[in-house]
C-alpha cells in the first residue's frame, strides 16, 4: 500500500529579483504576500537560464506551480512591487 504523498519542503522569501535555490528542486508553488503590479518570471539555471513561465502578474494569495527544475530557481521581479515567497522540495 502506498503512503500519502505530503507537499511540503522549504522556503525563500524574496522581494527582489534572485536565486530562489541554489541547486535542482521540485517548486511546488508560491505565495504572494504583497503586489503593486509586480510581475513574476520564472528560470531554471540562473540569471539567464530557460524561462519556465511567461511573465506572470499574480494576485495576492497562493498559487499552484508543481515543476521540476533541473538546475537552480531563479525569479526575476519586475514591475511596481511584489513579495512572494516560494515553496519548494530538493
Amino acid at each position: 500500500m502506498s503512503q500519502p504523498v505530503a507537499e511540503c519542503g522549504g522556503y525563500k522569501n524574496i522581494t527582489a529579483t534572485g536565486a530562489v535555490s541554489t541547486g535542482a528542486c521540485q517548486l511546488i508553488g508560491f505565495y504572494v504576500n504583497n503586489t503593486t503590479a509586480g510581475t513574476l518570471v520564472l528560470r531554471d539555471g540562473g540569471a539567464s537560464g530557460t524561462v519556465m513561465s511567461g511573465t506572470i502578474t499574480p494576485a495576492i494569495g497562493f498559487h499552484r506551480f508543481p515543476a521540476n527544475v533541473g538546475t537552480s530557481l531563479h525569479a526575476t521581479i519586475a514591475g511596481t512591487a511584489l513579495d512572494v515567497t516560494f515553496f519548494y522540495a530538493g
